[in-house]
């Protein structure tokens, strides 16, 4: 059974991302399991109660030009990524159940698939011999605010077909 970590400071205020920010500037040279169960605490405390959580198999679709966190997966025992810009009309849906009941991020992919992976992955990345594919990352709070919930129950990775598109009854 794995160790639990001593609670939260009452002070503390920091997001993993606000870690990572720190390790960048030379802050700190590590961050240990405590901080980072402390910053997924935090980070959940600052979603509001009664929100409806994202869940597999909704698509949200963006409500303007915003970043957006990308990862690569590949063939081997690695992830790379980056940071692009995701259009206003565009679709992602998340494809597999958030780990997290309350989760304070989830993993997405895009609706248009092919065509957002062009545009985002550099072309040395995506014709690598072990490169296997693209999923985007983005916070709960992220999601949403500045995305809508367009459709849930979708199953199908790419492009919908005709019949996804069609209001259900």
């Amino acid at each position: 059974m794995p160790a639990t970590s001593p609670p939260r400071p009452a002070n503390w205020n920091k997001t993993i991302r606000d870690l990572f920010q720190e390790m960048n500037a030379g802050l700190r040279t590590e961050i240990r399991q405590p901080e980072i169960d402390w910053a997924r605490e935090y980070s959940r405390s600052l979603i509001p109660d009664g929100l409806r959580y994202p869940q597999k198999g909704d698509v949200y679709e963006s409500l303007l030009d915003q970043p957006v966190r990308y990862l690569t997966a590949w063939r081997a025992p690695f992830t790379g990524g980056g940071d692009s810009m995701i259009h206003a009309g565009e679709r992602i849906w998340i494809d597999s159940a958030p780990i997290d009941e309350k989760p304070i991020g989830v993993y997405a992919l895009p609706i248009h698939y092919d065509e957002m992976e062009k545009r985002m992955v550099p072309a040395e990345e995506r014709s690598a011999p072990k490169y296997n594919g693209f999923y985007l990352s983005i916070d709960t709070m992220t999601l949403l605010q500045k995305y809508k919930l367009v459709e849930t129950g979708h199953g199908q990775k790419g492009e919908p077909d005709t019949a996804a598109d069609q209001p259900r009854d």
